[in-house]
């Protein structure tokens, strides 16, 4: 295992940027292409030497592959978070602190530094410990996505298929072939308990009465400048 070991990590309320709206089911806009399958040719020594030598002259971000004496290749692999329910995170800096779900806003993109030997299961994990996220590695999996004439395509990866050796085969173009982390398809809100969706409206409630502060907030603003504006061109002179 390349990338750092996880710990196990107390829960406390942060948020967790991800891409995508997480209410219902428009959050997909590639066409999914449910565990498609490709028979992996696996390479040779000699063939994995040559594909990480030509890989390593087509990086041009400085992110390259390193040949072990072993046969084992490390490098480095990006991921996109693409998550549309809220997941709970954790903090170290709070031991006792209870989790909390947290809602997903924005796009976030993450680099890890694997070996070839690393399926994709060991690779979701280490993703939710790199973002503190407590949720169970089995709600997750892991997409490739790539690019097909003018559609892009997104296939569910299995387990135990090794995220490394389908970067250095498709080379280190990204337009090429991609990786997305996104939630099993259960189900709109099936793999939540009780307690989680209850957690999630308060969420909402909170997040909503901070947006109507705020707006009030503003409109305060206007109107103590609108009357100072009213006040002077009425002060008599």
């Amino acid at each position: 295992m390349v990338f750092e070991p996880g710990v196990a990590l107390p829960r406390v309320f942060i948020t967790l940027v991800c891409c995508s709206k997480w209410i219902g089911n428009k959050c997909r806009p590639e066409r999914d292409v449910e565990r498609e399958r490709e028979t992996h040719n696996y390479l040779s020594q000699e063939e994995i030497k040559e594909k990480v030598q030509n890989y390593n002259l087509a990086v041009t971000d400085k992110l390259k592959m390193t040949l072990n004496s072993n046969g084992i290749y490390t490098g480095f692999i990006k991921v996109q978070l693409d998550l549309c329910r809220p997941v709970t995170v954790c903090s170290p800096q709070s031991p006792l602190s209870p989790g909390t779900p947290a809602l997903n806003t924005d796009g976030s993109m993450n680099t890890l530094h694997i070996s070839s030997t690393n399926t994709v299961r060991e690779v979701i994990e280490a993703l939710l410990r790199k973002f503190l996220v407590a949720d169970h590695p089995t709600k997750f999996a892991l997409y490739k996505r790539c690019h097909r004439e003018d559609q892009v395509y997104a296939c569910k990866l299995s387990d135990r298929e090794h995220p490394l050796y389908l970067r250095l085969v498709a080379g280190p173009r990204t337009d090429t072939l991609s990786f997305v982390l996104r939630e099993h398809e259960t189900g709109e809100w099936e793999a939540f308990s009780l307690p989680e969706l209850q957690n999630f409206l308060r969420i909402l409630d909170k997040e909503e009465d901070e947006q109507l502060q705020g707006v009030k907030r503003r409109y305060a603003a206007y109107r103590h400048k609108l009357e100072e504006a009213l006040s002077e061109v009425w002060k008599p002179g």
